[in-house]
Order: C-alpha cells, then sequence, then structure tokens
C-alpha cells in the first residue's frame, strides 16, 4: 500500500528532537523556528511533558466521556486561572478544524440562524463547515459549498457595518482569528474586533475567537483576540496546546447552555489527551513563557527589521512573517538545506517564524545571522 500523496515532502527523515533542535536519520542536526506549525510550546521532548504523558500511561492512557474524568476538570480550571476565562465552559476535542466545526455548530444552534461571517486570507480548517469558512477554493470540494458562508474583507470595519446593517437578523456568527497564519502573519486590528463584539451584540450574533494558531501564549497574551480588550463568546484552541499530542478543545461564554447531546466525541478529553494539555500550561506558567514569547519576539521584529532587504516586517510574540523580494526567493530553502534551519511560509513570499515559545536567544542569533548571510550573498 502507498501513502496518499497529498503532501510536498523534504527529503528528511527526524528521528530525534531536544527543545528547538531535532536530527534526522543520518545525525544532522537542524535549527527548529517552525515547531510543525505552531505544534511544538514548550520544545520538544520537554522533561516535564514526557514525565507527565508516561506517568498517566502508566495508569490509563483512555477511556470514553462516558465516565467522569478527573483530569478534564483539573485542565479546566488550569485553563481559567492561566486565561482568565473563569466563568467560561470547556469543550475538549482533537484537532483545530474539529474546534472550529463544533464552534461554528454550537453557535448556529445557540442562536437558530445559519449565516456565517469569514473574512479573505482566513484558514479554518480542512472539515465541511470549516473548510468552508476557509478562503482557498482549492481546498473547498463541491459537497462542502455553501451560500451560508460569507467572506468580507478582514480589518475592514466599514464593511463589517454594512453587511450586518443590512442581514444582520440572518447571522450565526462571525470567526476570525486574531493573527491570520496560514494566510500569512496578518494580524487583526483591536478596532475591528471591537467592532465585531459590538456587532455581535447588537444582532444577537456569536464571536468566536479562532485561537488555533494564535492562541496558548504565542503572542505573547493568552489568546491574541485578548489584545482587543473585548472578549469573545467561543474561544477555539488546539495546536500548541498539546505540544504535539492530538489535543484540541473550545471554551465556551456561560450565556451559551449545554446540553446532552449537544456536541460529541470519542478521543477529545481522553486521559492522556489532559496530561499532554495540563503538562503544556504547568510549564507555561512555571517559566513565564507568555511574556518570555513576546520579549523574545520583540527582539526578533526588532533585528529583522534592520534588515533592509526585508520587507514589511510583523508579528506579536513569537507569531511573525515577513515578505521576501523575488530575488531572494530561495531563502526559505536555503535556510534549510545550507543552514539546517526549518521555518515556515505563506504563498506567495511570506516566511513565518513559529518557534517554541521558550526559544533562547542564542538560538534566534543563529536564526538571524543565517539570514543576513543568505540575503548578501552573491548579492
Amino acid at each position: 500500500m502507498n501513502l496518499f500523496d497529498v503532501y510536498p515532502l523534504n527529503d528528511i527523515t527526524i528521528v530525534r528532537g531536544q527543545g528547538s533542535y531535532i536530527w534526522d536519520d543520518k545525525g544532522n542536526k537542524y535549527l527548529d523556528f517552525y515547531g510543525g506549525h505552531a505544534v511544538i510550546s514548550i520544545g520538544h521532548t520537554h522533561r516535564h511533558y514526557v514525565h507527565r504523558l508516561t506517568e498517566q500511561l502508566g495508569q490509563i492512557g483512555f477511556y470514553s466521556n462516558s465516565i467522569k474524568i478527573p483530569q478534564q476538570v483539573e485542565l479546566a480550571e488550569k485553563l481559567a486561572a492561566i486565561s482568565g476565562k473563569n466563568d467560561y465552559q470547556l469543550f475538549l476535542c482533537n484537532s483545530g478544524a474539529e474546534a472550529n466545526e463544533n464552534a461554528l455548530k454550537l453557535a448556529s444552534f445557540h442562536t437558530g440562524r445559519n449565516k456565517v461571517i469569514a473574512f479573505t486570507k482566513s484558514f479554518h480548517g480542512r472539515t465541511s463547515l470549516a473548510v468552508a469558512a476557509t478562503d482557498n477554493q482549492s481546498i473547498v470540494a463541491p459537497v462542502n459549498r455553501t451560500d451560508n458562508v460569507i467572506f468580507l474583507p478582514f480589518n475592514d470595519v466599514a464593511a463589517l457595518q454594512a453587511y450586518f446593517a443590512e442581514h444582520g437578523s440572518e447571522v450565526a456568527c462571525v470567526i476570525t482569528e486574531g493573527i491570520q497564519g496560514v494566510g500569512g502573519i496578518n494580524i487583526a486590528s483591536a478596532a475591528f474586533l471591537q467592532e465585531i463584539r459590538k456587532q455581535c451584540d447588537e444582532h444577537g450574533a456569536v464571536y468566536i475567537a479562532d485561537s488555533v494558531q494564535c492562541g496558548y501564549g504565542r503572542s505573547g497574551r493568552f489568546f491574541s483576540h485578548d489584545y482587543s480588550a473585548v472578549n469573545a463568546d467561543i474561544y477555539t484552541m488546539a495546536k500548541g496546546m498539546g505540544n504535539g499530542f492530538p489535543v484540541a478543545g473550545i471554551i465556551i461564554a456561560p450565556h451559551i447552555k449545554a446540553k446532552h447531546g449537544l456536541l460529541g466525541t470519542t478521543f477529545g478529553g481522553n486521559h492522556l489527551a489532559c496530561a499532554a494539555a495540563l503538562a503544556v500550561l504547568e510549564v507555561i506558567e512555571r517559566d513565564n513563557l507568555m511574556q518570555h514569547a513576546l520579549d523574545t519576539g520583540n527582539y526578533i521584529i526588532d533585528a529583522l527589521k534592520g534588515i533592509p532587504q526585508l520587507g514589511n516586517v510583523r508579528g506579536c510574540g513569537l507569531m511573525i512573517g515577513f515578505d521576501v523580494p523575488e530575488q531572494y526567493k530561495d531563502l526559505k530553502k536555503n535556510l534549510l538545506w545550507k543552514h539546517r534551519i526549518f521555518t515556515g511560509e505563506a504563498k506567495p513570499n511570506v516566511i513565518r517564524l513559529l518557534p517554541a515559545l521558550n526559544i533562547g536567544t542564542a538560538e534566534v542569533d543563529i536564526l538571524l545571522n543565517a539570514i543576513k548571510e543568505e540575503l548578501t550573498v552573491n548579492h
């Protein structure tokens, strides 16, 4: 049997990781500034993380949501303490797409409506409704296409006001990333997020804060949406939540009521998943990683802005992007193959940096020196 060929693959086989470094099967060492799409939040094989998972697996790894799972309660309490969303409710699932799917479904249940406002350059996942709310027609199958999703320009307050003025009674929810990841590290303005809150309040719609990539401390706040000084009704989480273990969730404002059977999942919130998520939160709290992410991110952004060949350096915390001019189009490839540094990209010409929240200054300087070298050699 062959693998279904849907991923363009680098000819690299990673066999070991430690902190912000990974090694291939030939013994080559790589610096990881991408973390597998912002998943590695506290570093590869962090000692506390490995201990938490190993200890839990030695007791029980899985049973279904048909019984009490105290680790879920412990996780909810820790999430409340660190995020500040004390009166919210937690539903656990397995992936970012599943989190957004459940959030959209819950908003529709709550309002009795079917219209979803999403935005240009959005990415919310690949499952049915999540992909319908994603601004990339190449990954939307005919069965996913629906008139229920309306795309408005990102960060356009006037367009949002105009749509609500005409169609507000039909809108179930507005979903937006606080910082667009796949779209190219585009930061939602505070005014834009505040207007979403205002329009949702006035028209009885639900504000969904997609925090799958930009949440869990990556921005320097627990949710990047928190910079707007308003609360969303539902926050979705995944990626960095489990440091590589599949775990995701949504936290839900108290005015949205639960009932038995409303949502469900087989694997979501299992014992091992909760152990992984708790380990990440414990390290974030113990090591003050949100402040570290903010300080380190500012250091990186300031340094990148001092490199004249780069354009439009932007970001918040350790979610950073910059434009690469056409003459340096091989920068990402050269960083990987010549300097053994993993970075991310967004089409057509953006490099994305999404390292672990505890990345060190020494590692940052290795990256910065490699970028400078590649931009000056042969130019």
